[in-house]
């Protein structure tokens, strides 16, 4: 019986552990900026919502599951992040996030696609731009 008992309490502990581990939700650390990083296919080089920087020597890059990867496993990809700096100004430690969890962080999307915004800027000063055109002539 005794035998029994310490299988049973085994299997219940495991089972609480994997109920714990399918609650698990992300928070992002209260000091860091979204952005869409865009990786080069030569890393450390990257661009930060579409301006040219760096990661920093020992970055620590994050994905959804908290587990470490490195720079050259996400050369060439466009990623939701968010992201803190160093004391030198790189870009030191970077969580990947989803597009749900891009947005409640406060990042803005169009359309889902990270240049969305850009296209969106570029196209308003297409059509403002032909607008003053014509009613200057």
């Amino acid at each position: 019986m005794n035998r029994w008992s310490r299988l049973l309490l085994a299997g219940m502990a495991f089972i609480a552990t994997a109920a714990l581990a399918q609650s698990f939700v992300r928070d992002a650390p209260k000091d860091v900026k979204p952005a869409v990083i865009a990786v080069s296919a030569t890393p450390p080089i990257i661009t930060v919502n579409g301006q040219g920087d760096r990661l920093s020597p020992g970055a620590r890059i994050r994905d959804r599951n908290n587990m470490l990867v490195l720079s050259g496993a996400l050369a060439g990809k466009t990623l939701y992040t968010v992201y803190r700096r160093d004391a030198a100004g790189l870009v030191h430690e970077v969580w990947l996030l989803s597009l749900d969890e891009y947005t409640k962080v406060g990042g803005t999307d169009l359309a889902g696609d990270p240049k969305g915004y850009l296209r969106f800027a570029q196209l308003l000063d297409l059509i403002w731009g032909t607008r003053a055109a014509v009613l200057a002539k």
